[in-house]
């Protein structure tokens, strides 16, 4: 099945909270990622806001120790958690519900250690973005056993990458070719773009909602935190993924109408997520 998805799909899923509500209904969400020379210190802090907003209840932001001092003036609803080994990444992801990672990590062979313990015994919502998918170039066969439910969100360059194809062989078949490759995989694949195609591997999801504005620096960790968000305290399954898509692009829409596509920043969908909740119920 190959359909087109719209905010009328997913309104069921943010229907309005009990009175009653408490944080821990919601899910806790980890981000990790950053290092000494890829910091990405407001990437990170940007996701996890993301995700808060998204609809969450708690944020844990887990970086490198020498890092945290980067990290620390930004973060305000947010936890952090520094780490200097494996084994405080292990006590870290315990209690999470929905995990992102690989965002400002650039290339260090620690980090196929981290991801590979990650894939193995994790068992929540996995969402793997930025250098965490160039990590697994070469590597997929640790996707295959994985205890998580993963989802991965390339973009045609590091879709090539993963799949050892040009960008121009993708574009000539590409629903088959990401349909075929998260089927193989065991994922959900996003493979971003101006159209945008979710697949589990049997199913393709596509969502067009989004702006020329949303073409800058930060959109696409945008996406994974409101992902992460999401997957904290809503079911795995495309219908769910399908929905950050959704709100991203729409969030993106509503930022571009104050903004303009010229003068948007990625943060300024952050700040419409609520207006595009909004707008979703209200379909």
């Amino acid at each position: 099945m190959i359909k087109e998805i719209y905010i009328e799909d997913i309104k069921n899923l943010f229907s309005k909270r009990e009175k009653d509500a408490n944080k821990g209904d919601f899910g806790k969400v980890g981000i990790l990622g950053g290092s000494i020379n890829y910091s990405g210190a407001i990437k990170l802090a940007t996701m996890s806001l993301a995700s808060l907003r998204s609809g969450c209840g708690l944020v844990k932001v887990m970086v490198p120790n020498e890092i945290v001092s980067l990290l620390s003036p930004v973060l305000l609803e947010q936890t952090l958690f520094p780490y200097k080994n494996l084994e405080d990444i292990k006590k870290s992801i315990k209690d999470l519900d929905s995990l992102v990672i690989g965002m400002g990590w650039g290339y260090d062979e620690k980090h196929l250690t981290i991801l590979k313990y990650i894939l193995e015994n994790f068992q929540g919502n996995l969402v793997i973005d930025a250098d965490g998918l160039n990590t697994l170039v070469n590597h997929l066969e640790i996707l295959k056993t994985s205890q998580a439910n993963i989802v991965l969100t390339p973009h045609l360059k590091e879709f090539s990458r993963l799949t050892n194809l040009s960008i121009e062989e993708i574009e000539k078949n590409k629903i088959e070719i990401a349909k075929s490759f998260a089927n193989e995989n065991h994922v959900i694949l996003l493979l971003k773009g101006s159209t945008t195609i979710i697949t589990n591997g049997s199913d393709v999801y596509l969502t067009n909602y989004g702006t020329p504005g949303m073409a800058t620096s930060g959109s696409g960790d945008v996406l994974s935190g409101i992902l992460a968000g999401l997957l904290g305290y809503l079911k795995y399954n495309l219908i769910s993924v399908s929905a950050g898509a959704i709100i991203n692009g729409l969030a993106g829409e509503l930022a571009e109408e104050k903004n303009t596509d010229i003068g948007m920043i990625a943060r300024d969908t952050i700040s419409y997520i609520p207006d595009a909740i909004k707008k979703i119920r209200n379909a």
